[in-house]
Order: C-alpha cells, then sequence, then structure tokens
C-alpha cells in the first residue's frame, strides 16, 4: 500500500507512537511520518507508507499553522506547562495592547534558536534525549518565516494565537520568546497543528477510525 493518511494526534503520545499504530492498523512496516508533534502537541500529522516514505522531504518542508496558548508568568525547562518551573513572575500590568504589539515583532523573516526539547540532532544525538539526562548544549539561531501570528483571546494570562510559519519553527520557543520579549517570562499549555501545506485539520482522521478507505495519493 502506497500513499499518505492525514492522522488528527491526540496529547499524551508521540508521533512514533501514531507510526507505531498505523503499522498495525495497515500490517506493513514502511511507515514514517513528515513533521514530529511532541506528546503534548495535537493534530495534523501526515502518514507516509510505502514508497510514500521516498518523498518524505516533500512533506516535511511544507509550511504549517498552529493554534496555540501560552501562559504568561511561567517559565519551565521546557518551554511548555508539563516541564519545571525555572522562574515565575507577575504578569498583572500586562494588557492586550501590549501582547498584540510584541506578536507584530516576530512576523516575518527572523532567527530563531531551537529548544533543547526539539528532535534536531547536533552531534548525532538527538536534543530532546539530552534534555532528558539533564544536559544542555550550545544551539545556533535558525533563519525561519512567520507569515501571520495573530491574537485570538487574551484572559488571565492566558494568550491564546494562531501562527503561519515554514518549517523549521518552533511554537513552544516563539512562546517562551514573546514571554521573554513582555518581560515576565511564558510557556506553551496546549498547542494544535491545525494545517500542513494544504492539508487541514479538517481532513485529519482519529486513529481509532482509520482504515484504508482514508489512504491519498502523495504524487499530487
Amino acid at each position: 500500500m502506497d500513499g499518505i493518511v492525514l492522522v488528527n494526534k491526540p496529547q499524551g503520545i508521540t508521533s512514533h507512537d501514531v507510526v507505531a499504530r498505523v503499522r498495525r492498523i495497515f500490517q506493513m512496516r514502511r511507515v514514517g511520518h513528515a513533521g514530529t508533534l511532541d506528546p503534548l502537541a495535537t493534530g495534523v500529522l501526515v502518514i507516509l507508507l510505502g514508497k510514500a516514505t521516498k518523498s518524505f522531504n516533500k512533506f516535511q518542508s511544507l509550511d504549517k499553522a498552529y493554534r496555540a496558548t501560552l501562559k504568561l508568568g511561567v517559565t519551565t525547562h521546557t518551554a511548555d506547562i508539563l516541564g519545571k518551573v525555572i522562574e515565575e513572575k507577575s504578569c498583572a500590568g500586562i494588557t492586550q495592547a501590549n501582547v498584540e504589539a510584541v506578536l507584530k515583532r516576530f512576523v516575518g523573516d527572523i532567527e530563531q534558536t531551537p529548544p533543547m526539547v526539539s528532535a534536531i540532532k547536533i552531534g548525532g544525538k538527538r536534543l530532546y534525549k539530552l534534555a532528558r539526562k539533564g544536559i544542555e548544549v550550545e544551539r545556533k539561531p535558525r533563519a525561519i518565516r512567520i507569515d501571520q501570528l495573530r491574537l485570538i483571546k487574551f484572559t488571565d494570562c492566558l494568550v491564546e494565537f494562531y501562527v503561519e510559519c515554514s518549517k523549521g519553527t518552533y511554537v513552544r520557543q516563539l512562546a517562551e520568546d514573546v514571554g521573554r520579549t513582555l518581560g515576565c517570562g511564558a510557556c506553551i499549555t496546549q498547542i494544535e497543528r491545525t494545517k500542513v501545506g494544504s492539508f487541514a485539520i479538517e481532513q485529519a482522521i482519529k486513529l481509532e477510525d482509520l482504515n484504508e478507505s482514508h489512504v491519498q495519493d502523495w504524487r499530487g
């Protein structure tokens, strides 16, 4: 079987876990994914089947969109709410106008330093595996592009936002950078990938509902 399926990844499992389940569902070994979602994240995960795995780079390079929430005033070692709290500051004086002004500063071509909990390799080792051991290494900033960064809702120091961005953009790092710019710190509490290229969340299938009828051609 060759093609792709769009899975709506649930929270609490890794992208590798999704691949393992898809292998069992379709009873095939040649299965991969294009674009890691960590356990906290949900949403569109492109799963490649059979010969489609050869097109990994094509799908990996697609632009993406996310809907996420960050919590102001809390900085953690993983840049998300599940991490160990490093610092807490008051966010009482921050207004919606402050948040909107800062979000605008991140739109366009910018540089971003990958977080230690990312899946990239440095010296042949995945950063998140080093982070689990309490090891931190130097990471060089990378060029990314943010096409849209829009505030959806701001209440009680929680900032819900929507972002459209290039490959290689780390939303949790974006949240941390926004918090740092506001002077109070921030971490991600929720994140959903809503789009990968032209593939939208409305097309994605829950793992428990997945079957052969959901396989799409990958060459379009």
